[in-house]
């Protein structure tokens, strides 16, 4: 029987135009997440590393063990100017997937952020790389580069699947996953979104001070009042 693989990679998928990725250039996580049916993002544990948190780009999805980046490293070879790396390493065990070298390199082949379930390290090096990082937590730790592993694959973070080619917008707040085919139809929601959105802001800043829609609600028969 054959050893099975260190690496299985798929080599090219299909990514959003450049032309659907700018229409997300000025929308906040929160609006992205609002404009996929209020689901999409990813869990609150997987969180801002870098100082630079900013970012929309589609995936280049990774499966490595907890222990090992041998994947992330090969994931290199594939990518393409504009895609973030998404790192899949199913546990918080003990050692860190990513730092600031590998990064680094990420960013020389025009990876512009990187999110992962695992752990990473060299926090003053990957600011110093300059692209926003998402992971579960920190620790020096270091990785082996055994593999196995994969590319190119669907892969799931904290729950939350994750497709080759699927565009993913990050801020402060987090990471929004947007289904590659369904990022038209997001798209084209984000302006009803961002109309509603300026408009509860208008009313803030006229002194409302609560949403006009909250009297209907307490004086229909779904509220009871014990006074």
């Amino acid at each position: 029987m054959a050893d099975p693989a260190k690496l299985t990679i798929r080599k090219s998928f299909l990514r959003p135009s450049a032309e659907q990725i700018a229409t997300f250039n000025d929308a906040p996580t929160g609006w992205v997440v609002d404009a996929c049916g209020r689901r999409g993002a990813l869990p609150h544990w997987i969180k801002p590393i870098s100082k630079k948190t900013r970012f929309i780009g589609p995936a280049l999805t990774v499966r490595t063990r907890p222990v090992d980046n041998l994947a992330p490293y090969a994931a290199l070879k594939f990518a393409t100017p504009g895609d973030v790396l998404v790192v899949a390493a199913d546990s918080a065990e003990s050692a860190s997937v990513l730092g600031d070298i590998l990064l680094g390199m990420a960013r020389n082949c025009g990876i512009v952020a990187a999110v992962t379930d695992g752990l990473v390290r060299d926090v003053a090096g990957i600011n110093a790389v300059g692209i926003p990082t998402f992971a579960r937590a920190l620790s020096p730790n270091s990785p082996f580069k055994d593999g196995p592993g994969s590319v190119g694959l669907p892969v799931t973070l904290g729950g939350v699947a994750v497709n080759p080619g699927d565009l993913l917008v990050g801020d402060a707040d987090g990471v929004a996953v947007v289904p590659r085919t369904d990022v038209p139809a997001v798209a084209n929601a984000l302006t009803a979104i961002a109309e509603k959105e300026a408009a509860m802001e208008d009313a803030v800043a006229a002194g409302t001070k609560y949403p006009g829609w909250l009297d209907d609600v307490l004086a229909s028969g779904d509220v009871r009042y014990i006074d």
